[in-house]
């Protein structure tokens, strides 16, 4: 199967594209999917429909990069069409063997094309010995059906090799209408055993009815799932989006299929933050993608033929039982022009923004010489599109606004002396890390104005200020 051209949908207006994050060059743009290192390229792919802005039958979509910022666009790895995955090629993982990447992935099937709601799903393969062209196995499925006691939901397979077995963990839903983690092992790819459930949700409003995105990894000696729950339940000021993304931190036993864990935390606190994927890069770092949108939020870029993207490569890091998440060393790649280096005191300072580039801003602050409790960082337009980010000294906590979202999002730090804040703000998205990764925001923000950036206190502080005009990642 092949995507007919002649269809793909035309971008009418380039006011919100983004400059050095990855995104589909028309069409829609989920799931980042089977993200791996072949033959000298990192390669991922995402879920992605290319005749609508809207989400339709998924296919792969396809991209490829020598350093993880500046990436080529490859044709389409995966359409659907066939027997096994007629109506759709879900999400799911690759990996190398025998000097060939393999893609794992979801077949979607409808029961009835008019009602969504009534479908079935299995898993399948293809193969490339060039990274570029992939052929579905021809035996396929793999694993056809979901155990006995579950219910339709069965997708995102994360493969991975451990002493010399293939193991794939699949998101799933019990009978009980409960989010579950499956396991199986191969030997090669393609007869694959069950081994049981690692992990199952509490309840459906605690730890959510289905789990999506499961990607189970050795991190500085624990055994992290990260994954991604839906239907828990706001708690006060956690769990606030429509769905999370989020991880547990445990012992993984290989032989017995058993994970014992410590509670679900979330992974970024920010609007625009789902189904992340992970992979151990040939240096050793544990790198991740997340979505950079959510289900059901507004997507002003699809009036112009096009939504959806990916988040800045993350590397994440283990420390105090608690998941850091920081930009990778490449980024520093994308520095174009000093804006401006400063050390001044100040209660408030601004930075105007060219509209066309995108921006790095580094803050940091001594805590422990302020004699107030908050800073505000914020980005306004003159369309008062706004977005603030306010720290409290005192509560040791974060608060994020956003001008027309109907709630707030927030984040608590540990006890600290000084306040590092890391951000990246491109023509329509800014990604705010803080305090060393220790908690993220990431958000979509649109504006067809310039952007200004506010730094204020109620008192004068010391503040320390990098800013850098970054260049395009084409």
């Amino acid at each position: 199967m092949q995507i007919d051209e002649t269809k793909v949908i035309k971008v009418t207006n380039e006011r919100y594209r983004l400059n050095y994050h990855l995104s589909p060059n028309s069409g829609w743009m989920n799931d980042p999917n089977g993200f791996v290192y072949f033959k000298g390229y990192y390669h991922i792919f995402y879920q992605y429909y290319p005749y609508d802005s809207q989400w339709g039958p998924m296919h792969w979509g396809h991209a490829r990069s020598h350093d993880l910022i500046h990436w080529e666009q490859l044709p389409a790895a995966l359409v659907p069409g066939d027997r096994e995955d007629e109506d759709g090629c879900f999400s799911g993982s690759a990996i190398v063997k025998d000097d060939k990447l393999f893609l794992i992935y979801t077949g979607h099937h409808y029961y009835d094309k008019n009602d969504p709601d009534n479908f079935w799903q299995n898993q399948n393969l293809a193969v490339s010995s060039d990274g570029v062209h992939f052929t579905k196995y021809e035996n396929n499925p793999i694993i056809a059906t979901p155990p006995k006691d579950n219910t339709i939901h069965f997708r995102d397979p994360k493969v991975w090799e451990h002493d010399g077995k293939y193991y794939v963990v699949i998101g799933s839903q019990n009978e009980e209408k409960l989010g579950r983690i499956l396991m199986y092992v191969s030997n090669d790819l393609f007869e694959w055993e069950f081994k049981g459930t690692i992990a199952e949700s509490k309840s459906s409003f605690e730890e959510g009815f289905m789990w999506e995105c499961p990607d189970l990894f050795r991190l500085n000696g624990k055994d992290i799932l990260l994954f991604s729950p839906q239907g828990i339940k706001a708690q006060k000021q956690k769990y606030l989006n429509l769905f999370q993304t989020g991880y547990f931190i445990g012992d993984f036993n290989y032989q017995k299929a058993n994970y014992k864990h410590h509670e679900f935390v979330e992974l970024d606190h920010g609007h625009d933050f789902y189904a992340t994927q992970t992979m151990l890069a040939p240096d050793g770092r544990r790198i991740v993608f997340g979505w950079m949108d959510m289900w059901e939020a507004n997507m002003p870029e699809q009036a112009d033929g096009w939504a959806g993207a990916l988040t800045l490569p993350r590397e994440l890091t283990l420390k105090d039982d608690h998941l850091y998440m920081n930009p990778i060393e490449e980024t520093k790649q994308l520095r174009k022009t000093e804006l401006a280096s400063e050390k001044c005191t100040t209660a408030k300072y601004n930075l105007s923004l060219p509209k066309e580039n995108g921006t790095e801003i580094l803050l940091t602050s001594q805590i422990q010489n302020w004699k107030e409790n908050t800073i505000t960082f914020s980005i306004n337009s003159a369309e008062k599109n706004k977005m603030a980010l306010t720290y409290d000294k005192k509560d040791q906590k974060l608060t994020l606004t956003r001008q027309g979202q109907d709630a707030k999002r927030y984040a608590k730090l540990k006890k600290c002396s000084e306040l590092k804040l890391h951000v990246f703000i491109d023509r329509s998205s800014v990604e705010i890390f803080i305090n060393d990764g220790e908690a993220v925001f990431t958000e979509r923000l649109y504006s067809e104005k310039n952007y200004e950036v506010a730094v204020e206190a109620k008192q004068t502080i010391d503040m320390n200020i990098d800013s850098y005009l970054l260049s395009r990642s084409e």
